[in-house]
């Protein structure tokens, strides 16, 4: 299934949302929790996602922080607000390659700020490259051993 790249201002290159976007002054984990008028935070390696729990109605906008290509904590970011029922916007940003997009969209991710900017071409066939998929996840979208067996049961 092909996905609309869509594209927004700023440093955001991709997004996948329909709602405005928000434009509201980012903070950090430690600074959010302080505060009560805060809507958008940037999470950085080594913060808890967990600590936002408690506060997922106030918050539109949360920024994920990928400073290095090999570090993924902040794909388990992404999973942990989304399945904890998180819905604002879920940005990655800093280093993020094309072949991370689709499993960063799979994790929740809903929009991108590379911080190089991403060929388009390359990013549509990234994000349609495997038609099915093997593990479940917050996207909705069902594995491929739950199609084949119909009930969504292993065996």
């Amino acid at each position: 299934m092909a996905e609309d790249l869509g594209t927004s201002p700023d440093q955001v290159q991709f997004r996948f949302r329909d709602d405005e976007m928000v434009d509201h002054g980012m903070v950090t984990v430690d600074a959010f929790l302080e505060q009560t008028n805060a809507s958008a935070v940037r999470i950085e390696p080594g913060d808890d996602a967990r600590d936002l729990l408690p506060h997922l109605e106030r918050l539109a906008l949360v920024e994920v922080n990928f400073p290095v290509f090999g570090d993924g904590r902040g794909y388990s970011a992404a999973r942990i607000l989304r399945e904890a029922g998180f819905t604002g916007e879920l940005r990655a940003v800093g280093e993020v390659l094309v072949d991370q997009i689709a499993y960063m969209r799979r994790c929740g991710f809903d929009a991108f700020a590379p911080e190089k900017k991403l060929n388009e071409a390359d990013v549509k066939a990234a994000l349609t490259r495997f038609p099915e998929v093997y593990q479940k996840t917050v996207d909705a979208r069902q594995p491929i051993w739950a199609l084949r067996h119909g009930d969504g049961r292993h065996g």
